[in-house]
């Protein structure tokens, strides 16, 4: 506490003395996040600033997505056709190398994609490469890219978390590849990487030409893992760093009132929901019942939490989606704020003076503790376990996680597969295993016609939240907070895209 006392006086210090200036003079944006990196690729990895940020500013997809249009580009394909519904072909660019001067050709592509879509292999994000079968090559600058059945949203995941890396690349070292030299096609190269600390990118000055990621406006990029927020903040007003995000919105509003620091809320595709244990993997205890499980959905004030303190850019959801991906439909059952339904419920189960339940949590710290005020006043004690994510995910994954505070952005895919495919498929984070929603969902994947696939959908999504599988509570707000001296675009998938970014 005391820490804390100081470190506050010292940010209302540097909020009255003014920040410094950026590193425009070195060309250098320096940037910062809270997430322990271990690993750069983005495959072993499931934290965001590896897989999109990173992976986009050090590798390349085979399609690129606009963030203004929308529209679908090639990338490190010059074309792509479709032989049919589970048959894509690709021509590739001839002008393309590596970051270590190797020519990109057939090869890496086929590599790559054999490599993640084997899930012997096992790539943290399996939801991300499991619809694909394989690729081969038929000539040195032509892939066939095999699906295992029609999946509509593929160019979605193929210019998004689909990286292209370079033949062989994990065949040293596999997962564990931490000295695998990290060499890519993208707009920026590494200079340096420290696992869990900093990395350093320089701009690729052999990038390829008329890519629709453009040349990079700015030269040198630094990233630093800091964990406290305050400590992001103060280095941001000192000019140790240009760029931070996820600033909590009333911290957020005292940076706002400099001159020099520009803040901007932006909703994400990023939703929180509470998850819970329905089958009883991690032994007896009440929510199995779906009444206490309703109980949990009316005795959350998510209204509250978003007006008071979560802030702008911030909305209630009552579906298991963001809602503007193709599939999400927010016609579900609804749970509104009604503490004295919530008594009921859980006296109807048989908890008429409540119960203790360890819960869990990763982020957004306040607003875990906003939801467990919320259920001490229906009865329910909660005990907060905070926990890095990846420890979260194993807890989760090995059946020990009763109750647990999550979310999803579904790393900027704007198609509901990308939610709904991660959670109730039964991959390792489905903790609903239902067999009638998974099987709506693998066919609604398959099928290349969007009315059909709506309606199977709107089904799977019905059921989820009749039985309260999960409590949707609200999308994640990012609040960026960096330097009037960049030029930067805040876009709605949470990608920051620092390729586009360019000094005033």
């Amino acid at each position: 506490m005391r820490f804390r006392r100081l470190l506050g006086m010292a940010l209302a210090g540097l909020l009255a003395a003014g920040p410094a200036l950026a590193d425009k003079k070195s060309d250098t944006l320096r940037w910062t996040s809270r997430q322990t990196i271990s690993s750069a690729d983005p495959y072993f990895n499931e934290f965001r600033e590896a897989i999109l940020i990173i992976g986009q500013m050090v590798w390349d997809t085979l399609i690129y997505r606009d963030p203004q249009t929308q529209e679908y580009k090639p990338l490190l394909a010059s074309s792509y056709t479709w032989k049919d519904n589970v048959t894509l072909d690709f021509d590739l660019r001839r002008d393309v190398k590596f970051h270590d001067g190797k020519p990109f050709d057939a090869d890496d592509v086929v590599y790559t994609v054999n490599y993640v879509a084997n899930p012997e292999n096992k790539i943290n994000i399996q939801s991300n490469v499991n619809w694909m079968k394989s690729a081969e090559k038929l000539d040195q600058f032509k892939v066939r890219l095999n699906l295992k059945a029609p999946f509509p949203a593929a160019l979605e995941y193929l210019a998004g978390p689909v990286a292209i890396l370079p033949n062989g690349f994990f065949d040293q070292a596999g997962p564990s590849h931490l000295n695998v030299k990290l060499n890519g096609t993208g707009p920026y190269r590494f200079t340096k990487w420290e696992p869990g600390k900093a990395g350093e990118f320089e701009v690729n000055k052999d990038y390829m030409a008329n890519s629709p990621k453009g040349r990079p406006g700015i030269g040198k990029v630094q990233f630093r893992i800091i964990p406290d927020v305050s400590v992001q903040m103060a280095e941001l007003l000192s000019g140790g760093v240009d760029w931070i995000w996820q600033v909590p919105n009333d911290q957020a509003q005292k940076l706002a009132t400099m001159p020099n620091v520009k803040v901007v809320p932006s909703e994400t595709m990023r939703v929180s929901f509470l998850m819970f244990d329905v089958k009883g993997r991690a032994g007896q205890h009440p929510f199995t019942d779906l009444r206490v499980r309703k109980a949990v959905s009316h005795g959350i004030d998510r209204e509250g939490i978003v007006k008071n303190l979560i802030g702008a850019g911030s909305r209630v959801v009552h579906s298991a989606c963001f809602p503007s991906q193709f599939g999400c439909t927010e016609d579900v059952a609804r749970y509104a704020f009604d503490p004295a339904k919530a008594k009921a419920l859980l006296a109807e189960a048989g908890y008429p003076n409540g119960f203790e339940i360890e819960m869990y949590g990763y982020r957004e710290r306040r607003w875990i503790e906003a939801i467990i005020g919320n259920l001490a006043n229906i009865g329910i004690k909660a005990k907060l376990t905070y926990l890095q994510y990846p420890a979260l995910r194993d807890k989760v994954h090995g059946g020990e996680v009763k109750f647990t505070d999550m979310s999803w952005g579904s790393y900027s895919i704007n198609d509901v597969s990308a939610f709904v495919n991660a959670w109730f498929t039964f991959l390792p984070d489905d903790l609903a295993r239902d067999p009638e929603v998974k099987e709506w969902l693998e066919k609604a994947s398959a099928l290349v016609d969007g009315a059909e696939r709506k309606t199977l959908y709107d089904k799977a999504l019905k059921r989820v939240a009749e039985q309260a599988y999960v409590l949707p509570l609200y999308t994640n707000p990012v609040i960026y907070a960096y330097t009037n001296e960049v030029d930067f675009t805040a876009w709605a998938d949470e990608n920051p895209r620092f390729y586009l970014a360019k000094w005033k």
